[in-house]
C-alpha cells in the first residue's frame, strides 16, 4: 500500500491535532482544566458531549440497517465478537499484563477499551479499500454504535461497579441526559429532515472532530494542572506496545474464527468481519468516558489506551491491506477452479 494512503487512512491532520492539543494542555493548563477560561465542568460536559452523540444520532443510517440485515449469521458474530468475546478476553490479557506493570489503573483503561462499540468510519473505509463487503461494514458499525450506547455502559458497570467508582443512579442519569437523549434526537432531525442532512454530513463530522479535540485537550489540562504524576513516559511505552499486541491477538482470532470451514463465510464477508470486529471507537468512547469517569482523578489513565487504541489498529488495519487483497484474489482462483471443476 502507498504510503499516501497510510497516512490518509491514518488521518494525519487529526492526530497532529492530537499532538499540539496535549502540547497546549501542558504548556497552558490554566485555560482547559477545571474552572478555567473554558469552563470545561459545563462548555464539556453538558455541550460538548451532548452535540457529539447527536450528531452520531444524525449519523446513523436506518435504512441501510434495515436494507442489509438479512446476513444474520455474520452480523452475530460480529457483535458477538466485539461486545461480548473482547471483553472477556482483555479481562485475561490484564492479568498477565499485570505481571510485567502492575498499573491498576493503567489495567482498568485496557479494560474500558474492550468495552468500546465499533467505529463507523475506519473500519467501513479499509473494508472497501480492501474489496471486501461494504454494506456489511457499514451495517455493523452502524448496528455496533447503536448497541454500545446501552451495552458499554452495562459492561463497565459489570467490571467496576464492584469498587463503587461510580454512583450508579447518578451514572444513568448522566448518560440518558448527555448520550441516549441526543442520540434520539438527531435521529428524529434526520427522519424530519430527510436527504437534505446529508448536504451537511461533512461540516457535522468536522464539528464532531473539533469537539472532540476539545475534550481531549481539556482532559490533559486537567491532569497536567493537578501534576498528575502518574502519567510517565513508561505508560505511555507500556501503553503502546500493550495496544499493539492486543491488536494483533485480535485480529488473528478473528481471522481464523471467520475463515473456520464451520462458517462458510465469502472473503469479502471475512474482510468485513475482520475490521468491524476489533476496532473500537473513540469518537463515541472518550465522551462516555467522560460522563462516567469526569470526576475521577486517575480518569487520564482510564483513557489512555483508548487514546492509542484508536490509531493504531488504523495503522495496522492500513499495513493488512494488501496483505488481505492478495488474499482474496488467492480465495476467488481457487473458488474459480473448485467451480469449474
Amino acid at each position: 500500500m502507498a504510503v499516501r494512503e497510510i497516512i490518509y487512512f491514518l488521518n494525519k491532520p487529526f492526530l497532529i491535532f492530537i499532538i499540539v492539543s496535549i502540547i497546549l494542555a501542558y504548556l497552558y493548563p490554566e485555560i482547559g482544566a477545571k474552572g478555567g477560561i473554558l469552563k470545561p465542568e459545563i462548555t464539556v460536559k453538558y455541550g460538548a458531549i451532548f452535540i457529539i452523540f447527536f450528531i452520531s444520532g444524525v449519523s446513523l443510517q436506518s435504512k441501510e440497517l434495515i436494507a442489509a440485515a438479512c446476513q444474520l449469521s455474520v452480523h452475530l458474530l460480529i457483535q458477538i465478537f466485539s461486545l461480548l468475546f473482547i471483553p472477556l478476553l482483555v479481562q485475561i490479557f490484564v492479568q498477565l499484563l499485570g505481571q510485567v506493570y502492575p498499573n491498576p489503573d493503567l489495567l482498568a483503561g485496557f479494560v474500558t477499551v474492550s468495552c468500546m462499540p465499533p467505529p463507523v468510519s475506519s473500519a467501513v473505509l479499509l473494508t472497501k479499500t480492501v474489496g471486501g463487503n461494504e454494506a456489511t461494514a457499514v451495517f455493523n458499525s452502524a448496528l455496533g454504535s447503536l448497541l454500545g450506547l446501552f451495552i458499554t455502559p452495562a459492561l463497565l458497570y459489570l467490571f467496576f461497579n464492584g469498587s463503587g467508582d461510580v454512583p450508579v443512579l447518578n451514572a444513568i442519569f448522566q448518560l440518558s441526559l448527555t448520550v441516549v437523549l441526543p442520540v434520539i434526537f438527531g435521529q428524529c432531525v434526520r427522519i424530519m429532515a430527510g436527504n437534505k442532512i446529508l448536504r451537511h454530513k461533512r461540516r457535522l463530522s468536522v464539528i464532531g472532530s473539533f469537539l472532540l479535540l476539545l475534550i481531549i485537550y481539556t482532559t490533559f489540562c486537567d491532569t497536567f494542572s493537578n501534576h498528575e504524576e502518574s502519567f510517565t513516559l513508561s505508560v505511555v511505552i507500556i501503553t503502546t506496545a500493550g495496544v499493539v499486541l492486543l491488536q494483533l491477538i485480535l485480529l488473528s482470532l478473528a481471522f481464523f474464527t471467520s475463515t473456520s470451514l464451520l462458517l462458510h463465510f465469502s472473503p469479502e464477508d471475512v474482510v468485513a468481519i475482520l475490521y468491524c470486529s476489533t476496532h473500537k471507537s473513540l469518537t463515541l468512547g472518550f465522551p462516555m468516558l467522560k460522563v462516567l469517569y469526569a470526576n475521577e482523578a486517575r480518569f487520564i489513565l482510564i483513557s489512555f489506551p483508548l487514546l492509542v487504541y484508536h490509531p493504531m489498529q488504523i495503522l495496522i488495519g492500513s499495513l493488512l491491506v494488501p496483505f488481505l487483497q492478495k488474499w482474496m484474489l488467492s480465495k476467488t482462483k481457487f473458488n474459480s477452479k473448485s467451480h469449474f471443476v
